[in-house]
C-alpha cells in the first residue's frame, strides 16, 4: 500500500490557527485591549503614562490616544483600535466606552461559543439587538437646540470631568459652548458645524483657568520687522498667497553685466519691483498683511516704513481660518488686490505668550472661525487640557447637529439592557440567548464606572435595575457618593450620537471578529513577518 504524500498549499513557515483556537486567540486579544483602557472610564478613571522609544511622555486617560500610542501588533487587537478611531472621527468622545463595550460583547460571545452555539447565530442575534438598541436610545433621548445654553454647558462639563482639565471645567465649558455657537452655520434649515473652524492653540506658562476664547485667530507667528507697529486698531487685513520676493528664472540662466553702472541699475530695478508690490498693498488700504509665502528683507523694510504689520509663512489652514474670521479673500496675485478683498479685525497685535511672540487677530465682526487658547503649567498638562477641550467641543457640536441628548452615568445603558431583555423574551430560537448576552454586555459601562470609583458593582447594578424598573429612566450611578442619582437633574448629559455610534461600531467589530475561524499569517522570509502573539497568547 503506497503512503500518501502530505500536501502543502501554503509556503513554509506560515502559521495558521483554525476553528475554536483562532476564535479564542482573537477574542483574547480584543479583551486585553478593552481591559487596558477600562480603568480610565468615568470621572474616577485613572490615567496612563505612555513612554515611547525616544523617551517622550504622554499622560492621558483619552481612550484613542492610549491605543494609538501603544503601537499594538495583534491583528484582532488592531480591529478594536479602529473602533476607537471611528468613534473619535465621528463624535470626538466616547472612545473608551466603545472599546470596553466591544470587549464585553466578545467576552459574552465566548460563553455562548462554549455552549456550542454557532458564531453565525450569535452574529445574527447581535445584529438584531444592535438595531433594537438604536431604536431604544432614540426613543429615550431628549431634544436640544442652540438656545439651551445650560444643557450645552453641562454636556461640555460632562466631557471634561475626570480629565486633566477638571479644575477649571466651568470656565472651559463656557468657552467650548461659545466657540461652537460662534462657528455654527445654517444651511437649508440644517445646522452645520465644522470643528476645523475652531483652532486650538496651546501655550505653557499660565494656569488652566487663564485659557481664553479669542473672537478671531491666534497665530504662532511674529511680525517680520521690528519697526512695524505692535498694535493695529481697526485693522484692514490683506491675505496674500504669493511670495513678496523677486522670482528667480524658471531655467538656470546667467546674467552678464559688463558695466558697473548697469549692476546698480539692476539692483535698483529689483528694489523698485519690491517697492511696487508694497505700493499695491498700500493703495488697497491694507494695514495688516498675512503672507502664505516669504517676504523679502527689502519688502519688509518698505512695509515697516508704510506702517503696515506683516507676518509671513502663515500655513494654508491658518490662512483659510483668517479668511473666515475677518471676512477677507485670499489673493494669489498682488495686481488683483483691491479694497473689496480686505478683511476686518478690531485689533491685530503682537503679544508675548510664555517666551514666544504670537499674533492675535481679535474683535472680528461675527467671525466664522475662532481660536481657543489653552494654557497650563507644564507641557503634559497643556496637552491633556487640549484633548479634554477637543472632547468638549466635539460633544457640544455633535449634540447640536443631531439635536438629541441623553443623560450619562450609566443610565442609558441600563435602560437599553432592561428593554433588550424584554425584547429577547419575545423571541424564540437561539438568537434569544445572543440578544440576552448583548443586554448583559451593555451593563459593563455602569459596572466599570462603579468599579473605577471603588464601589461594589453588584450592589450598584442591583439598585440601578430596581430604579429603572420603577420607570426612572435617568437613574445613574453617582461615583462621588456611591448612591443612585437622577443623572439628568445632576447635569450629567451626553450627546445621543456618542451612545449610538459606540453601540454600532462595537457590535460590528464584535460580529466581524466572531466570524473569523481561520487565521493564516505569512512567514517572515516573504517580508510579511508573523505578528507577535499570533501563535499562543496575544501580546501588545
Amino acid at each position: 500500500m503506497t503512503q500518501m504524500q502530505p500536501i502543502f498549499i501554503l509556503p513554509e513557515g506560515t502559521q495558521r490557527s483554525t476553528g475554536k483556537n483562532a476564535q479564542r486567540t482573537n477574542i483574547m486579544a480584543a479583551k486585553l485591549v478593552a481591559e487596558t483602557v477600562r480603568t480610565t472610564l468615568g470621572p474616577k478613571g485613572m490615567d496612563k503614562m505612555l513612554v515611547d522609544s525616544l523617551g517622550d511622555i504622554v499622560v492621558t486617560n483619552d481612550g484613542v490616544t492610549i491605543l494609538e500610542e501603544m503601537s499594538i501588533e495583534h491583528p484582532a487587537a488592531k480591529m478594536i483600535v479602529e473602533v476607537a478611531k471611528t468613534q473619535e472621527d465621528e463624535v470626538g468622545d466616547g472612545t473608551t466606552t466603545a472599546v470596553v463595550l466591544a470587549g464585553e460583547l466578545l467576552k459574552k460571545a465566548e460563553e455562548l461559543l462554549d455552549m456550542e452555539i454557532h458564531p453565525t447565530v450569535i452574529a445574527k442575534g447581535y445584529r438584531l439587538a444592535e438595531s433594537k438598541a438604536q431604536q431604544i436610545l432614540n426613543e429615550i433621548s431628549e431634544p436640544v437646540t442652540a438656545n439651551d445654553t445650560e444643557v450645552l454647558k453641562k454636556i461640555a462639563i460632562t466631557a471634561m470631568t475626570g480629565k486633566g482639565a477638571e479644575s477649571a471645567k466651568e470656565h472651559l465649558a463656557a468657552i467650548a459652548v461659545k466657540a461652537v455657537k460662534q462657528v455654527a452655520d445654517m444651511h437649508e434649515n440644517r445646522l452645520s458645524i465644522d470643528k476645523d473652524n475652531i483652532k486650538i492653540e496651546k501655550k505653557v506658562g499660565a494656569s488652566v483657568d487663564q485659557s481664553e476664547l479669542v473672537q478671531g485667530i491666534v497665530l504662532d507667528k511674529e511680525r517680520v520687522h521690528n519697526s512695524m507697529p505692535r498694535f493695529v486698531k481697526s485693522a484692514k487685513v490683506a491675505l496674500i498667497d504669493s511670495a513678496m520676493e523677486i522670482k528667480g528664472t524658471e531655467t538656470d540662466a546667467k546674467i552678464n553685466i559688463s558695466d558697473p553702472e548697469k549692476m546698480q541699475a539692476f539692483l535698483d530695478m529689483e528694489e523698485n519691483m519690491l517697492r511696487g508690490m508694497v505700493e499695491k498693498i498700500k493703495k488697497s488700504g491694507a494695514t495688516v498683511v498675512f503672507c502664505q509665502k516669504g517676504i523679502d528683507d527689502m519688502a519688509q523694510h518698505f512695509l515697516a516704513k508704510a506702517g503696515i504689520y506683516a507676518a509671513r509663512r502663515v500655513s494654508k489652514s491658518d490662512m483659510e481660518n483668517l479668511a473666515r474670521a475677518t471676512g477677507g479673500s485670499i489673493v494669489s496675485n498682488l495686481d488683483d488686490l483691491s479694497k473689496a478683498d480686505l478683511g476686518y479685525a478690531g485689533v491685530v497685535e503682537e503679544r508675548k505668550v510664555g517666551d514666544e511672540d504670537m499674533t492675535y487677530v481679535r474683535e472680528c465682526r461675527n467671525p466664522k472661525s475662532v481660536t481657543v487658547l489653552v494654557r497650563g503649567g507644564t507641557e503634559h498638562v497643556v496637552d491633556e487640557v487640549k484633548r479634554a477641550m477637543e472632547d468638549a467641543l466635539g460633544d457640544v457640536a455633535t449634540a447640536l447637529i443631531v439635536g438629541k441628548v441623553v443623560a450619562g452615568a450609566g443610565a442609558p445603558e441600563i435602560e437599553v439592557a432592561r428593554q433588550l431583555r424584554k425584547y429577547a423574551d419575545s423571541m424564540s430560537g437561539r438568537e434569544q440567548l445572543a440578544v440576552q448576552a448583548f443586554a448583559n454586555s451593555m451593563e459593563v459601562i455602569p459596572r466599570t464606572l462603579a468599579e473605577n470609583a471603588g464601589l461594589d458593582p453588584i450592589d450598584v447594578l442591583t439598585e440601578l435595575k430596581s430604579a429603572h424598573d420603577k420607570k426612572q429612566k435617568w437613574a445613574g450611578v453617582n461615583v462621588f457618593t456611591g448612591k443612585i442619582m437622577d443623572a439628568w437633574k445632576q447635569g450629567v448629559i451626553e450627546p445621543l450620537k456618542i451612545k449610538t455610534q459606540a453601540v454600532s461600531s462595537a457590535s460590528e467589530v464584535a460580529v466581524m471578529i466572531l466570524r473569523i475561524d481561520d487565521v493564516i499569517a505569512s512567514s517572515g522570509d516573504k517580508g510579511g513577518g508573523m505578528p507577535p502573539g499570533m501563535g499562543g497568547m496575544p501580546e501588545y
